[in-house]
């Protein structure tokens, strides 16, 4: 059994992907060839904004787009502290200071009545992170930026393909980003990432970051990075992305019947709550759960791969050790960092092998909460 089954897509797409890295072969157009310019518009017509840049990565998609708000160090940006290090890391890179503030206990987003008190007069910006496939509060988190003037940034790093209130992720603040790590709901098979926005100036600003603060050859008008996308992960995702709709309506069944299917067969494990607003592309399908590491070793005994996104909260990692920032600072992140368990999940995935996790998790719990036999 797969986590994520990426050779069974690739079975798929075998034909198209290579009919497409193979065009890159013959016009040997490697760096910003004509598949760039052709998947950013198909991404931006999809997300539905003006401009989309492809970049070298998700990571790198954060940093350009802090970079052309013009981020300065000793500002802050306030997000969350439960997600993947490079959300705060590319705020410490520019020098500013990522603020933390708690996640909300049910969609393990961002907790948009705990941002305000978190704001003062250096917060530049407000960086959500979309978690596990669903969006964060959007409304909510644009409407406190809009009061005290700050940008949004939303790391869409696991959430391309899904909406909320009807509108696609990394469409719905000042810029979005996303990553096509391999693992992603959209994935190429290398790194891979975008940004996206519909505001001009901010566009022009981060296509001559993407490319060493260029606006035209040898003439650099700002300080920039090498952050352009490798034209035949584009082509990849040229394929990939003809099949991407069908696949986003996969993941969603996937994982609704997951949720039904766990709520009847183990009521004790605590499944994703999707916000009547939201609709997920379940980058992760994530429980959570007692007894982890046993349940977890239980499952994997069985045959059934795990993941844990995500073990330990930033606050605590001994990178942000400076923010002197301790145990119980917050709370709902750290409990939930001790309890959520990712299972297998990707737009293949057949009923059946479903069923198989389902039943095995129903026996983890059930075996892990016995007591020890007497010795």
């Amino acid at each position: 059994m797969e986590f994520i089954d990426l050779k069974a897509q690739y079975a798929q797409l075998r034909a198209p992907v290579m009919q497409r890295i193979q065009a890159v072969l013959d016009h040997g157009a490697y760096v910003m060839g004509p598949e760039i310019r052709e998947l950013e518009e198909k991404l931006a017509a999809y997300v539905g904004v003006r401009h989309c840049l492809a970049v070298s990565s998700g990571t790198d998609a954060l940093l350009i787009a802090m970079m052309a708000l013009d981020i300065r160090p000793g500002e802050e940006v306030i997000t969350t502290p439960f997600t993947f290090i490079a959300t705060g890391e590319m705020i410490a890179l520019l020098g500013a200071k990522p603020v933390f503030v708690d996640i909300d206990p049910e969609t393990l987003n961002l907790d948009p009545a705990l941002i305000e008190r978190a704001i003062t007069s250096r917060t530049r910006a407000i960086m959500p992170v979309s978690l596990y496939g669903q969006c964060a509060d959007f409304d909510a988190i644009n409407a406190i930026a809009a009061a005290h003037g700050l940008a949004v940034i939303e790391d869409g790093a696991q959430s391309f393909g899904a909406t909320y209130q009807g509108r696609r992720s990394c469409g719905l603040s000042t810029i979005g980003c996303t990553s096509f790590f391999p693992s992603k709901p959209l994935g190429c098979y290398g790194d891979g990432g975008a940004v996206f926005t519909d505001d001009d100036a901010l566009a022009s600003a981060m296509r001559e970051i993407r490319v060493h603060g260029q606006d035209r050859r040898y003439h650099h008008p700002r300080i920039g990075i090498n952050a352009r996308m490798d034209t035949l992960q584009a082509a990849i995702l040229l394929a990939k992305l003809e099949i991407f709709p069908d696949e986003v309506v996969a993941r969603g069944r996937i994982g609704a019947r997951y949720t039904q299917r766990i709520a009847s067969r183990c009521p004790s494990v605590v499944t994703p709550t999707v916000l009547p607003t939201n609709t997920s592309v379940y980058a992760q399908y994530t429980v959570q759960i007692e007894n982890r590491a046993e349940v977890s070793q239980h499952l994997n005994s069985r045959g059934v791969p795990t993941a844990v996104h995500y073990p330990m909260p930033l606050h605590q990692q001994p990178a942000f050790a400076f923010l002197r920032l301790g145990p119980g600072s917050f709370p709902v992140a750290e409990r939930a960092a001790g309890r959520v368990l990712s299972l297998p999940m990707h737009p293949n995935l057949d009923e059946a092998t479903q069923d198989l996790v389902v039943e095995a998790l129903r026996d983890a719990v059930q075996a892990c909460r016995e007591p020890a036999p007497a010795q």
